[in-house]
Protein backbone atom coordinates (compact mmCIF):
# COMPACT_ATOMS: atom_id res chain seq x y z
CA UNK A 1 0.00 0.00 0.00
CA UNK A 2 1.47 3.16 -0.85
CA UNK A 3 2.42 6.03 1.72
CA UNK A 4 3.60 9.42 2.08
CA UNK A 5 6.81 10.08 3.42
CA UNK A 6 6.00 13.62 4.01
CA UNK A 7 2.40 14.10 3.56
CA UNK A 8 2.19 17.84 4.91
CA UNK A 9 4.22 18.80 1.93
CA UNK A 10 0.79 18.56 -0.14
CA UNK A 11 -0.48 21.83 1.97
CA UNK A 12 1.59 23.91 -0.42
CA UNK A 13 -0.80 22.81 -2.82
CA UNK A 14 -2.67 26.18 -2.79
CA UNK A 15 0.88 28.63 -2.59
CA UNK A 16 0.47 30.09 -6.34
CA UNK A 17 -3.12 31.26 -5.80
CA UNK A 18 -2.06 33.09 -2.22
CA UNK A 19 1.04 34.43 -4.21
CA UNK A 20 -2.01 35.80 -6.79
CA UNK A 21 -4.11 37.29 -4.43
CA UNK A 22 -1.70 38.58 -1.68
CA UNK A 23 1.75 39.93 -3.36
CA UNK A 24 1.21 42.74 -6.12
CA UNK A 25 1.22 43.03 -9.34
CA UNK A 26 4.01 43.53 -11.32
CA UNK A 27 4.64 46.66 -13.05
CA UNK A 28 6.62 45.88 -16.20
CA UNK A 29 8.93 49.36 -16.97
CA UNK A 30 9.11 50.93 -20.15
CA UNK A 31 6.04 52.48 -22.62
CA UNK A 32 2.71 50.66 -22.42
CA UNK A 33 0.57 50.23 -25.74
CA UNK A 34 -3.36 50.71 -24.60
CA UNK A 35 -5.28 48.21 -26.83
CA UNK A 36 -8.99 47.27 -26.93
CA UNK A 37 -9.56 44.60 -24.13
CA UNK A 38 -10.61 41.90 -26.87
CA UNK A 39 -7.29 42.37 -28.18
CA UNK A 40 -5.47 41.92 -24.71
CA UNK A 41 -6.92 38.70 -24.25
CA UNK A 42 -6.09 37.51 -26.91
CA UNK A 43 -2.75 38.51 -26.61
CA UNK A 44 -2.20 37.61 -23.39
CA UNK A 45 -3.60 33.97 -24.37
CA UNK A 46 -1.03 33.71 -26.93
CA UNK A 47 -3.28 33.94 -29.72
CA UNK A 48 -5.17 30.79 -28.54
CA UNK A 49 -8.72 30.26 -27.21
CA UNK A 50 -11.23 27.65 -26.37
CA UNK A 51 -9.84 24.18 -24.75
CA UNK A 52 -6.01 24.75 -26.29
CA UNK A 53 -5.88 27.80 -24.35
CA UNK A 54 -7.59 26.02 -21.31
CA UNK A 55 -4.65 22.84 -21.38
CA UNK A 56 -2.01 25.37 -21.36
CA UNK A 57 -2.96 27.30 -18.47
CA UNK A 58 -3.36 24.38 -16.74
CA UNK A 59 0.21 22.53 -17.65
CA UNK A 60 1.53 24.85 -14.60
CA UNK A 61 -0.61 23.58 -12.29
CA UNK A 62 0.27 20.21 -13.60
CA UNK A 63 3.73 20.62 -13.07
CA UNK A 64 2.92 22.44 -9.18
CA UNK A 65 1.02 19.22 -8.45
CA UNK A 66 3.52 16.46 -9.02
CA UNK A 67 6.55 18.90 -7.97
CA UNK A 68 4.71 18.73 -4.37
CA UNK A 69 3.92 14.94 -5.01
CA UNK A 70 7.65 14.29 -4.97
CA UNK A 71 8.26 15.98 -2.27
CA UNK A 72 5.48 14.51 -0.25
CA UNK A 73 7.93 11.24 -0.95
CA UNK A 74 4.94 8.19 -1.96
CA UNK A 75 6.74 4.98 -0.65
CA UNK A 76 5.65 1.54 -0.09
CA UNK A 77 6.61 -0.79 2.37
CA UNK A 78 8.38 -4.08 0.75
CA UNK A 79 9.50 -6.67 3.28
CA UNK A 80 12.97 -8.11 3.25
CA UNK A 81 13.34 -11.96 3.42
CA UNK A 82 15.49 -13.09 6.55
CA UNK A 83 19.19 -13.51 6.44
CA UNK A 84 20.01 -16.83 8.15
CA UNK A 85 22.49 -15.78 11.13
CA UNK A 86 24.30 -18.92 12.29
CA UNK A 87 26.18 -17.10 15.23
CA UNK A 88 29.56 -17.94 13.77
CA UNK A 89 33.13 -16.70 13.16
CA UNK A 90 34.81 -19.17 10.78
CA UNK A 91 38.15 -18.00 9.39
CA UNK A 92 39.36 -19.75 6.14
CA UNK A 93 42.96 -20.22 6.46
CA UNK A 94 44.84 -20.54 2.52
CA UNK A 95 48.43 -21.31 1.89
CA UNK A 96 49.90 -19.35 -0.65
CA UNK A 97 53.43 -20.86 -0.71
CA UNK A 98 55.68 -21.95 -3.60
CA UNK A 99 54.26 -25.21 -3.72
CA UNK A 100 50.85 -23.75 -4.25
CA UNK A 101 51.67 -23.08 -7.82
CA UNK A 102 52.47 -26.69 -9.14
CA UNK A 103 50.04 -27.92 -11.66
CA UNK A 104 49.15 -32.01 -10.36
CA UNK A 105 45.43 -31.09 -10.28
CA UNK A 106 42.47 -31.79 -12.81
CA UNK A 107 39.35 -30.46 -13.36
CA UNK A 108 36.92 -30.90 -16.28
CA UNK A 109 39.71 -32.88 -17.98
CA UNK A 110 41.84 -29.97 -18.17
CA UNK A 111 45.41 -30.11 -15.47
CA UNK A 112 45.81 -26.68 -13.48
CA UNK A 113 47.56 -25.69 -10.69
CA UNK A 114 46.78 -26.25 -7.11
CA UNK A 115 46.13 -22.46 -6.38
CA UNK A 116 43.04 -22.53 -8.95
CA UNK A 117 41.73 -25.68 -7.68
CA UNK A 118 41.57 -24.22 -4.63
CA UNK A 119 39.70 -20.73 -5.57
CA UNK A 120 37.34 -22.30 -7.59
CA UNK A 121 36.17 -24.46 -4.89
CA UNK A 122 37.07 -22.01 -2.04
CA UNK A 123 35.22 -19.10 -3.33
CA UNK A 124 31.89 -21.38 -3.89
CA UNK A 125 32.39 -23.01 -0.33
CA UNK A 126 32.46 -19.52 1.08
CA UNK A 127 29.44 -17.80 -0.59
CA UNK A 128 27.53 -20.53 0.27
CA UNK A 129 28.31 -19.84 4.29
CA UNK A 130 25.59 -16.57 4.29
CA UNK A 131 25.10 -16.28 7.86
CA UNK A 132 28.45 -16.58 9.09
CA UNK A 133 31.43 -13.81 9.73
CA UNK A 134 33.97 -15.27 7.42
CA UNK A 135 37.19 -13.95 7.23
CA UNK A 136 40.09 -15.01 5.26
CA UNK A 137 43.75 -15.27 6.45
CA UNK A 138 46.46 -15.95 3.29
CA UNK A 139 49.86 -17.59 4.75
CA UNK A 140 53.44 -18.56 3.44
CA UNK A 141 56.21 -17.15 5.36
CA UNK A 142 54.14 -14.98 7.40
CA UNK A 143 50.02 -14.70 7.98
CA UNK A 144 47.87 -11.80 6.98
CA UNK A 145 44.59 -11.29 7.21
CA UNK A 146 43.36 -10.60 3.85
CA UNK A 147 39.43 -10.16 4.43
CA UNK A 148 38.36 -9.58 7.79
CA UNK A 149 35.17 -11.13 9.44
CA UNK A 150 32.03 -9.71 7.42
CA UNK A 151 28.85 -11.30 6.75
CA UNK A 152 29.68 -10.30 3.50
CA UNK A 153 30.64 -13.39 1.88
CA UNK A 154 30.88 -12.32 -1.68
CA UNK A 155 33.61 -10.16 -0.57
CA UNK A 156 35.42 -12.86 0.83
CA UNK A 157 35.10 -15.03 -2.31
CA UNK A 158 35.95 -12.87 -4.21
CA UNK A 159 39.35 -12.24 -2.25
CA UNK A 160 39.92 -16.11 -2.66
CA UNK A 161 39.45 -15.94 -6.30
CA UNK A 162 42.47 -12.96 -6.58
CA UNK A 163 44.93 -14.41 -4.08
CA UNK A 164 48.36 -14.60 -5.39
CA UNK A 165 51.26 -17.09 -4.82
CA UNK A 166 54.24 -15.65 -2.93
CA UNK A 167 52.16 -12.06 -1.71
CA UNK A 168 53.17 -13.65 1.89
CA UNK A 169 56.44 -15.24 1.04
CA UNK A 170 56.86 -18.78 -0.06
CA UNK A 171 57.56 -21.07 2.82
CA UNK A 172 54.84 -21.99 4.91
CA UNK A 173 53.76 -20.91 8.16
CA UNK A 174 51.18 -22.97 9.61
CA UNK A 175 51.24 -22.17 13.01
CA UNK A 176 51.65 -18.34 12.12
CA UNK A 177 48.18 -18.64 10.58
CA UNK A 178 46.54 -20.48 12.95
CA UNK A 179 47.76 -18.38 15.48
CA UNK A 180 46.75 -15.44 13.67
CA UNK A 181 43.11 -16.01 13.38
CA UNK A 182 43.23 -17.18 16.87
CA UNK A 183 44.23 -13.77 18.34
CA UNK A 184 41.54 -12.38 16.31
CA UNK A 185 38.51 -14.88 17.54
CA UNK A 186 40.17 -14.40 21.03
CA UNK A 187 37.28 -11.33 22.17
CA UNK A 188 34.64 -12.91 19.65
CA UNK A 189 31.40 -13.43 21.62
CA UNK A 190 30.91 -15.89 18.66
CA UNK A 191 28.43 -18.91 19.86
CA UNK A 192 30.84 -20.89 17.70
CA UNK A 193 34.16 -20.30 16.57
CA UNK A 194 35.82 -22.42 13.15
CA UNK A 195 38.49 -22.14 11.57
CA UNK A 196 39.57 -23.86 7.96
CA UNK A 197 43.41 -24.53 7.78
CA UNK A 198 44.16 -25.79 4.11
CA UNK A 199 47.76 -26.16 3.28
CA UNK A 200 49.82 -28.61 0.68
CA UNK A 201 53.61 -27.95 2.56
CA UNK A 202 55.36 -28.42 5.66
CA UNK A 203 55.70 -26.45 8.17
CA UNK A 204 58.88 -24.81 8.07
CA UNK A 205 58.28 -21.48 9.14
CA UNK A 206 58.05 -19.39 12.76
CA UNK A 207 58.89 -20.20 15.86
CA UNK A 208 55.38 -21.81 17.31
CA UNK A 209 54.77 -26.04 16.89
CA UNK A 210 51.65 -25.80 15.37
CA UNK A 211 50.11 -28.93 17.74
CA UNK A 212 50.76 -25.98 20.41
CA UNK A 213 48.60 -23.58 18.88
CA UNK A 214 46.39 -26.65 18.73
CA UNK A 215 46.42 -27.14 21.89
CA UNK A 216 45.65 -23.34 22.38
CA UNK A 217 42.57 -23.49 19.96
CA UNK A 218 41.02 -26.45 22.48
CA UNK A 219 41.38 -24.36 25.24
CA UNK A 220 39.98 -21.14 23.48
CA UNK A 221 36.91 -23.68 21.94
CA UNK A 222 38.09 -22.87 18.73
CA UNK A 223 37.31 -25.95 16.12
CA UNK A 224 39.86 -26.47 13.70
CA UNK A 225 39.21 -28.13 9.95
CA UNK A 226 42.26 -28.98 8.55
CA UNK A 227 42.53 -29.89 4.56
CA UNK A 228 45.99 -31.71 3.94
CA UNK A 229 46.24 -30.99 -0.15
CA UNK A 230 48.58 -32.66 -2.55
CA UNK A 231 48.99 -35.94 -4.54
CA UNK A 232 51.69 -37.14 -1.75
CA UNK A 233 51.96 -36.69 1.61
CA UNK A 234 55.11 -36.69 4.32
CA UNK A 235 54.93 -40.54 5.31
CA UNK A 236 54.92 -41.99 2.54
CA UNK A 237 56.81 -39.68 0.14
CA UNK A 238 60.70 -40.58 -0.85
CA UNK A 239 63.05 -38.79 1.51
CA UNK A 240 63.72 -35.25 0.01
CA UNK A 241 61.11 -35.26 -2.37
CA UNK A 242 59.69 -31.94 -2.61
CA UNK A 243 55.64 -30.65 -2.94
CA UNK A 244 54.41 -32.94 -0.12
CA UNK A 245 52.42 -32.03 2.33
CA UNK A 246 52.58 -32.95 6.22
CA UNK A 247 49.06 -34.63 6.52
CA UNK A 248 50.00 -36.07 9.71
CA UNK A 249 50.39 -32.41 11.44
CA UNK A 250 47.72 -30.97 9.83
CA UNK A 251 45.46 -34.67 11.58
CA UNK A 252 46.66 -33.72 14.44
CA UNK A 253 45.96 -29.63 14.74
CA UNK A 254 42.60 -31.43 13.79
CA UNK A 255 42.20 -34.37 16.35
CA UNK A 256 43.55 -31.80 19.01
CA UNK A 257 40.95 -28.77 18.69
CA UNK A 258 38.27 -31.41 17.78
CA UNK A 259 37.78 -30.83 14.56
CA UNK A 260 37.47 -32.98 11.36
CA UNK A 261 40.66 -33.56 9.43
CA UNK A 262 40.37 -34.22 5.68
CA UNK A 263 42.77 -35.45 2.52
CA UNK A 264 42.37 -34.17 -0.68
CA UNK A 265 44.11 -35.43 -3.95
CA UNK A 266 42.02 -34.66 -6.24
CA UNK A 267 39.78 -32.04 -7.69
CA UNK A 268 36.39 -34.38 -7.07
CA UNK A 269 38.06 -34.77 -3.26
CA UNK A 270 38.40 -31.37 -2.44
CA UNK A 271 34.37 -31.03 -4.04
CA UNK A 272 33.51 -33.55 -1.40
CA UNK A 273 35.19 -31.59 1.40
CA UNK A 274 33.25 -28.53 0.74
CA UNK A 275 30.42 -30.65 1.23
CA UNK A 276 31.25 -32.00 4.56
CA UNK A 277 32.03 -29.00 5.74
CA UNK A 278 28.82 -27.74 4.67
CA UNK A 279 27.21 -30.30 6.77
CA UNK A 280 29.71 -29.96 9.99
CA UNK A 281 28.88 -26.38 9.98
CA UNK A 282 25.63 -26.00 8.29
CA UNK A 283 23.92 -22.36 8.83
CA UNK A 284 20.31 -23.02 10.03
CA UNK A 285 19.23 -20.49 12.41
CA UNK A 286 16.92 -17.50 10.97
CA UNK A 287 17.64 -14.28 11.56
CA UNK A 288 15.60 -10.78 11.95
CA UNK A 289 13.68 -10.10 9.49
CA UNK A 290 13.73 -6.27 7.53
CA UNK A 291 11.29 -4.46 5.95
CA UNK A 292 12.42 -1.30 4.00
CA UNK A 293 10.78 1.52 1.61
CA UNK A 294 10.64 1.58 -1.94
CA UNK A 295 10.77 4.80 -2.84
CA UNK A 296 8.68 6.35 -5.82
CA UNK A 297 9.07 10.18 -5.91
CA UNK A 298 11.11 9.76 -9.09
CA UNK A 299 8.05 9.42 -11.10
CA UNK A 300 6.05 12.07 -10.50
CA UNK A 301 9.39 14.14 -9.98
CA UNK A 302 10.53 12.94 -13.83
CA UNK A 303 6.79 13.63 -15.48
CA UNK A 304 7.24 17.46 -13.53
CA UNK A 305 10.23 17.63 -15.70
CA UNK A 306 8.19 16.23 -18.79
CA UNK A 307 6.12 18.91 -18.64
CA UNK A 308 8.26 21.52 -17.89
CA UNK A 309 10.37 20.64 -21.25
CA UNK A 310 7.36 20.56 -23.44
CA UNK A 311 5.99 23.91 -22.12
CA UNK A 312 9.50 25.68 -22.34
CA UNK A 313 9.26 23.99 -26.07
CA UNK A 314 6.01 25.56 -26.75
CA UNK A 315 7.05 29.04 -25.54
CA UNK A 316 9.98 29.01 -27.10
CA UNK A 317 8.08 28.11 -30.84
Amino acid sequence: MLELAQPLALLLLPLPLLAARLLPPRRDAGAALAVPERVGEALLSGGSTGAGAQMQRAVPWVIWVLILLALAGPRQLSPVPALKVSGRDLAIALDLSGSMVRDDFFLDGAQIARLEAVQRVGADFARRRAGDRVALIVFGSDAYYAAPFSFDTEAVARRIEEATIGISGRATNISDALGLALKRMEESEAASRVVILLSDGVNNAGATAPRGVAALAADMGVRVHTIALGPKDLESADEGERGVVDAATLRAISEISGGESFRVRTTEDLLAVTEALDRLEATDSDGLAAEVYRAFWVWPAALAALFGLGLAWREAA
